[in-house]
């Protein structure tokens, strides 16, 4: 099982009451070390404002976040947990992601899902469009973006989005961007992994969850007629199980490394944003037997 970790953005309160250049500072130096320690892949969250309730607090936006963590890094996969689709038009979501694996050497993973923060949404000047109609928006969207990362000249008419034979160079280093689709949804959501998707990443689900939910995923990939053993399956954890190290988050980390997940997303700065914190939960990592890089457990021990 991969692991990567979440850099610190201010979204989650970790940089409340700090200044700008401080923030940034930390957040590029925890990228970096996430990297030599040995996690496989860095994040970002795509939020406007502070949660649980938006305050006049730091917030870095994310895609030009992941521009410079691309410059920042070399080795770590790169991407957001998830983007909000409906904050962008999909042929502009494509041609950044196109130009981000560009910057990048060919490290990006656009992750991607229907958006649930009101508050952002209508203080943005988006509206709130339903449930139905933003998981709507996803699916075609999807449909966009798969064209325009693809070969040609993109075009496709929808009733949440349309592209007439447009042009997306570059389309990116990699021969094909991973798509990552974002929640639990079983009915929705996972058919529509199962359908564009190169990864499905589950959020916040117990270890019992998700053993409930795989066989569901293998089953969406089976009426799509694709093979399940091509659809990776991810989490972003809670929170909660890497507040504190020693044993209850080793037995947390093993716990999950046991269901067989291809990757697991987690984010320990925000409960400590110095590099202690993020050395120890990489030992963690180590004493539940996930693997990471080579030599990143002794380089987490010091």
């Amino acid at each position: 099982m991969d692991v990567g970790v979440m850099v610190p953005q201010g979204w989650k309160g970790e940089f409340d009451g700090w200044q700008a250049p401080d923030a940034w500072a930390t957040a590029i130096a925890r990228a970096r070390q996430a990297e030599a320690v040995g996690f496989e892949s860095i994040w970002v969250f795509d939020h406007f404002t502070t949660v649980p309730r938006p305050t006049q607090e730091i917030t870095f936006e994310s895609f030009t976040m992941l521009a410079a963590l691309a410059q920042a890094t070399s080795r770590a996969r790169i991407g957001h947990m998830v983007i909000c689709t409906g904050f962008r038009n999909p042929a502009l979501t494509a041609k950044m992601a196109a130009t981000i694996d560009v910057i990048s050497g060919g490290r990006f993973e656009l992750g991607i899902g229907a958006g649930w923060k009101e508050d952002e949404w209508l203080t943005y000047g988006y509206g709130f469009p339903t449930l139905h109609d933003r998981l709507g928006a996803l699916g075609d969207h999807l449909e966009v973006i798969r064209r325009m990362l693809g070969p040609g000249n993109a075009t496709y008419v929808g009733p949440y989005a349309r592209v007439d034979g447009a042009i997306n160079v570059p389309k990116g280093i990699q021969a094909h961007i991973p798509i990552i689709v974002g929640g639990n949804g079983q009915q929705v959501t996972f058919r529509y992994a199962a359908r564009y998707a190169d990864e499905l990443n589950l959020v916040f689900l117990e270890p019992d969850e998700v053993r409930l939910a795989l066989p569901v995923a293998r089953q969406r990939c089976e009426e799509e007629g694709r093979d399940p053993a091509t659809l990776r399956i991810s989490l972003y954890c809670r929170d909660a199980d890497t507040r504190a190290d020693g044993q209850a988050r080793v037995d947390r980390l093993g716990a999950y490394a046991e269901l067989g997940l291809n990757r697991l997303v987690a984010f320990p700065s925000r409960w400590d944003t110095s590099e202690d914190g993020l050395a120890s939960f990489a030992a963690d990592c180590g004493a539940a037997g996930i693997a990471l890089a080579r030599g990143a457990l002794e380089a987490a021990r010091g």
